[in-house]
């Protein structure tokens, strides 16, 4: 018999994908997966998929009759442009959803005895730097500080933050024996760049879809402004920290909530790193304000500290090996 059964919500996107790799290598873990959208093909036998909308009633307490979780990643979210043109579905998405998950989880650690854990990817829009004066002098921003987030999508991370940290440490407080609690984890990520994905027109998009449009030979228009830069890490450094966080020693964490991060870029950085790549890459200007507006708002830099302290994070990629050693090598050999 398997020794942990992991359930992994929006498995068909791109960590999703890459945390079944990673965790079916392990012969004693069985994987549920489940997404809105079918598994792709080489994923067949690694994991057992349900594709449904998470939304619909009884589709979570399908799953929870059929299996007992030791860990649960919830991937599956209404990410940041699409929630502000839709931030009704958004809120039911990301914190509805969130919450069904965290009393299955809550209900599953009296099951088995012993706490499930919960990993969350969260966001560096969950800050809100007031204005530019402020984001431009400030040292890097610390997971406690400026938590005022101007978005549908940083409001519901920074929610489930709190909402996932109640359920690890004052759950049913007020009872006469309080429960056996989940081990809630989470994550603040900063603007994620993959070389196999093509962006989809996310807020923190604007460094990836430069390079993937030079690769296609498209003339790319930047809709913020070449001095705006904010954090950034590449996909495999992603996965690589939420399977590093989940195996650390609870006794070891001094916080429910880390910032990572890698290095911090400005599109002209991106700019600049691209025309290395391809000389004859058209990138021109003409900033979107609204989404100028929501990307001045989040820090420049952040300060993981506390996750290299606690738990040994350390990213593989820095500026130079992110863009040269696996952005650029791999985008090339992608569009050929």
């Amino acid at each position: 018999m398997p020794e942990r059964t992991i359930l992994i919500t929006g498995a068909c996107g791109e960590i999703g994908q890459a945390l079944i790799e990673a965790l079916s290598e392990d012969p004693q873990t069985t994987i549920i997966s489940l997404d809105l959208k079918t598994l792709p093909g080489h994923l067949t036998g690694k994991t057992t998929h349900f594709q449904g909308d998470l939304l619909a009633k009884d589709f979570i307490k399908e799953i929870e009759n059929k299996y007992a979780f030791q860990e649960i990643y919830h991937l599956a979210a209404v990410l940041s442009t699409t929630a502000e043109y839709n931030p009704s579905l958004a809120h039911k998405v990301n914190t509805g959803i969130t919450l069904d998950l965290l009393e299955l989880a809550a209900r599953q650690s009296q099951q088995i005895g012993s706490s499930v854990k919960f990993l969350f990817p969260s966001s560096i829009a969950v800050y809100g730097m007031p204005d530019l004066e402020t984001k431009s002098s400030a040292p890097p921003v610390k997971e406690t500080q400026w938590t005022e987030p101007t978005t549908m999508y940083g409001c519901s991370k920074l929610y489930c933050e709190k909402v996932g940290s109640y359920y690890s440490d004052h759950y049913h407080q007020l009872d006469d024996q309080p429960p056996i609690r989940i081990d809630f984890r989470a994550l603040r990520f900063p603007g994620i760049i993959s070389a196999f994905t093509v962006p989809s027109g996310g807020t923190s998009d604007f460094g990836p879809e430069m390079i993937h449009f030079a690769a296609q030979g498209k003339p790319y228009r930047c809709f913020v402004r070449p001095d705006v830069r904010i954090p950034f890490m590449v996909m495999p450094d992603a996965v690589r920290s939420l399977l590093e966080l989940s195996k650390a020693p609870l006794e070891k964490l001094t916080r429910r909530v880390y910032n990572v991060t890698s290095f911090s870029y400005s599109a002209r950085d991106f700019q600049k790193f691209t025309e290395s790549g391809f000389p004859g890459a058209q990138i021109t200007y003409q900033p979107d304000l609204p989404r100028q507006e929501i990307v001045d708002s989040w820090p420049a830099d952040i300060d993981d500290q506390a996750a290299r302290s606690d738990w040994g994070w350390k990213p593989k990629y820095n500026a130079k090996d992110a863009c040269q050693g696996y952005l650029l090598k791999n985008i090339i050999a992608h569009y050929a």
